[in-house]
């Protein structure tokens, strides 16, 4: 299946402290509403537990509740669901993104770069391998939060995605950070870019203002999100003035070329 349009919905939550069954139970009441309206639904980092550093407690495999719920409900409503959650796998735990088609395919990114500052680098194993999702016709890069502040890692080669998205707990404190890079990545990279972030404070006492967004390749910001609101926002993004804009204007064939170690 192609599709020159794709309609994105960003979920902007708080998010219960480490109550996986109550952020289910939210969540579920915001995709029935979006049934049938909207292709992707988008959800923060650890949306089922906030940004905790409990994953012995909290991990889970890909098999377990969190994950079978999200498939399901992926099936069910008609929409691909992403976001992040605690994984667990062979005794190590990830900060895992995922993303679920309503054709039943699964993907599963495991974060890089490990936030030192929070000490998620004690809890958590650092992936090692980016993720590149086709969908309806686009490429998709799924990353998380931290990650937004490395552009090789975001780079994107040869225009081989379309679409790229942060899913994030990224604190109201170093906001001024967030709102820079997530423009600078789609103009550098020349892509939509999309970043989902929580609202709430958490069990951290860390306080999250929201500032989700949605960017056209060209920096226009698309979708704007209300500050301190739990809100479902949503909009169009279009694949052929996507590349009509890479060809008018190939910035990408002048790239300098990296090899990641």
């Amino acid at each position: 299946m192609h599709s020159d349009q794709l309609k994105i919905s960003i979920l902007q939550t708080d998010i219960v402290w480490e109550n996986k069954e109550e952020n289910l139970r939210m969540l579920r009441g915001k995709l029935e509403a979006l049934r049938g309206e909207t292709d992707i639904a988008m959800l923060p980092e650890m949306f089922s537990t906030g940004f905790s550093m409990q994953s012995h407690s909290l991990g889970e495999p890909v098999t377990g509740k969190t994950i079978t719920t999200l498939q399901s409900w992926a099936i069910e409503y008609n929409i691909a669901i992403t976001g992040s959650y605690i994984a667990e796998e062979n005794s190590k735990y990830y900060n895992r993104a995922f993303f679920f088609t309503p054709e039943g395919a699964s993907y599963y990114y495991d974060k890089r770069h490990l936030f030192r500052m929070g000490d998620e680098y004690n809890s958590f194993s650092s992936g090692n391998k980016r993720l590149l999702i086709p969908y309806h016709g686009w490429n998709i890069c799924l990353l998380i939060c931290y990650d937004l502040r490395f552009p090789i890692w975001s780079r994107n080669v040869n225009n081989e995605y379309d679409l790229l998205i942060y899913v994030a707990n990224w604190p109201a404190s170093r906001r001024h950070v967030w709102d820079t890079l997530l423009r600078a990545r789609a103009l550098e990279n020349m892509s939509y870019v999309c970043g989902v972030n929580r609202v709430g404070t958490d069990g951290n006492g860390l306080h999250y203002d929201g500032g989700s967004v949605l960017y056209s390749a060209k920096g226009e910001r698309l979708i704007t999100t209300p500050d301190n609101t739990e809100c479902t926002t949503s909009a169009i993004i279009d694949l052929p003035s996507l590349l009509q804009f890479r060809n008018k204007f190939p910035v990408w064939k002048d790239a300098d070329s990296f090899l990641l170690t």
